[in-house]
């Protein structure tokens, strides 16, 4: 009997290393901007590297009720922004998401971001063999971007 909860113990033990893949997606500089009293959106940014060409289908973050991805783009003198359905991630290409640019939308706020605290944000990517996996970010909110050293 004892052999057989020490064999079960340890069979336990191993599912979860089993199981633990690299993530998909290197994710690097992820933060969020912080927001004032009443404010009821904010944007989210980071540089999304993978190792194989996948697609960014969705995001969902429960600090918000709705999360996007968008593009920023210049028409004129004219500021437009929309959600996009999908975006590409070529394999060992950095895509970044930034002010100006992609980057993500959370609208409808739960709580305001405080500059020191962390959010959790769930990528949701599609593979070429249309396979979805979800990976769990942690996006530090912050006042302004973070600086990056090339």
């Amino acid at each position: 009997m004892r052999r057989i909860t020490v064999a079960l113990f340890v069979s336990l033990l191993s599912l979860p290393l089993a199981s633990r893949a690299a993530p998909p997606v290197a994710v690097a500089n992820a933060w969020a901007r912080a927001t004032v009293p009443g404010q009821m959106a904010s944007g989210a940014f980071m540089t999304l590297t993978s190792a194989a060409p996948v697609k960014l289908v969705g995001i969902s973050t429960p600090v918000a009720g709705v999360a996007q991805v968008h593009e920023m783009t210049m028409q004129g003198t004219t500021m437009k922004m929309q959600a996009v359905h999908s975006l590409d991630l070529p394999a060992g290409r950095r895509v970044e998401l930034k002010p100006g640019g992609y980057h993500v939308m959370l609208m409808d706020l739960k709580q305001p971001l405080k500059a020191g605290d962390k959010i959790p944000l769930t990528l949701r990517l599609e593979s070429a063999d249309k396979k979805v996996v979800e990976q769990a970010v942690s996006v530090e909110v912050m006042n302004a971007a973070p600086s990056v050293k090339k």
